[in-house]
């Protein structure tokens, strides 16, 4: 009885199982994938550049979307020629394969108080901020921390910007 309410705990506060649908994460997570998500990390740090968030589609709050931070709250982002641009400077994205990278231009965007600008790592098949626009803090929810499913995707999924290059 302990271990089920220190499981529920667990669940309810700190770490959400949660099933990826569709390709717009690739290569970094799969269709179908199951991971965790940290839910209470961001009551303790802030939302970085990299992290991979969970969050209510800001278009139906029913659904949730998992995609990458690209542009903190202040900062202006475009894209061109697929190569992505924080407030002038180049921002290398080592995550994004050549055969998933979109070479159209977007932007500029500037990105609002209390927002993010996300993206997909599959660019070209991607619903992301440059359809819906900046997320706002309150609708994201989580971080995606661990793979565990399928068995060879098992383990940590490092998303920030300091393990990502």
């Amino acid at each position: 009885m302990i271990a089920i309410g220190l499981a529920l705990v667990i669940i309810v506060f700190l770490y959400q199982p949660v099933k990826v649908e569709g390709t717009s994460m690739a290569p970094l997570l799969s269709d179908q994938e199951r991971i965790f998500i940290n839910k209470f990390v961001y009551r303790f740090e802030p939302i970085e550049r990299g992290d991979v968030v969970v969050f209510w589609y800001p278009l139906d709050h029913t659904k949730s979307f998992i995609k990458r931070v690209v542009g903190l709250p202040g900062e202006t982002v475009e894209i061109h020629h697929g190569i992505l641009y924080v407030n002038g400077k180049a921002i290398p994205e080592p995550y994004v394969p050549a055969q998933y990278a979109d070479v159209s231009d977007f932007g500029p965007v500037r990105v609002p108080r209390d927002n993010f600008f996300v993206l997909g790592d599959h660019r070209i098949s991607s619903n992301d901020s440059r359809v819906f626009g900046p997320v706002a803090t309150r609708y994201i929810y989580g971080r995606a921390v661990f793979a565990y499913w399928p068995v060879d995707h098992f383990g940590s999924l490092a998303t920030t910007e300091a393990n990502t290059k």
